[in-house]
């Protein structure tokens, strides 16, 4: 399946089986949020996996009672950092400069050059950036999990505050942004299943300037 085939075959699954997901389809799913391109390689989220069941339910209750909570197989919550802060972005630099056999003098510039960007803005508003880069991947792992014939369902319909404390985020330096139930249609009870994908038609959608 090409890729565009994957994205006409997906959609927001309203209605899951409650049939498992291969733990290596799950991992693929993870790997390719994982490669998701990141504002200065910083990748400042984090991916929960939650399978088990009474967390689910009191998620569930958090999320306006959606049932691909409970019903999907694998539970993916994206969180972001709450802040970037020095300690954050030179432990990122570090660990990029030994995997590569690099002095630290090699992204001083660069890294400090950061630090100052960041650290002058409020904890919200690099916050708010790093939940930005987390949708990157989110959407990544989305189309991932199209690829390989996953069901899943975006879901930005629930109370990050008590997502954060059911999970203790907040104690990790993180926020949650998404929701991403990964399982299999239920084709007998998904009112959305057999319904035509719809879009803003692709001349109304781009804007050129030649």
């Amino acid at each position: 399946m090409s890729l565009i085939e994957a994205l006409n075959w997906r959609y927001a699954t309203k209605k899951m089986n409650g049939e498992k997901v291969s733990q290596d389809k799950v991992d693929q799913i993870l790997t390719a949020a994982h490669l998701a391109p990141t504002s200065s390689g910083l990748q400042p989220f984090k991916i929960i996996v939650v399978t088990n069941p009474e967390l689910k339910e009191k998620i569930k209750a958090v999320a306006y009672g959606q049932s691909q909570i409970t019903d999907c197989s694998h539970l993916l919550i994206f969180a972001a950092w709450d802040n970037y802060t020095e300690e954050r972005i030179k432990a990122v630099f570090n660990r990029t400069n030994n995997e590569r056999g690099l002095p630290e003098s090699a992204t001083a510039d660069y890294v400090n050059n950061l630090v100052g960007i960041y650290t002058a803005k409020t904890e919200e508003e690099n916050f708010h950036h790093a939940a930005k880069q987390s949708y990157i991947g989110f959407g990544v792992a989305l189309t991932e999990a199209a690829i390989l014939n996953v069901d899943a369902t975006p879901m930005e319909g629930f109370d990050p505050a008590k997502v954060d404390e059911l999970l203790g985020l907040r104690e990790q330096g993180l926020r949650s942004t998404t929701l991403l139930p990964l399982g299999y249609r239920d084709a007998a009870g998904d009112w959305l299943v057999n319904l035509k994908k719809v879009r803003t038609p692709l001349q109304d959608f781009v804007i050129e300037f030649k």
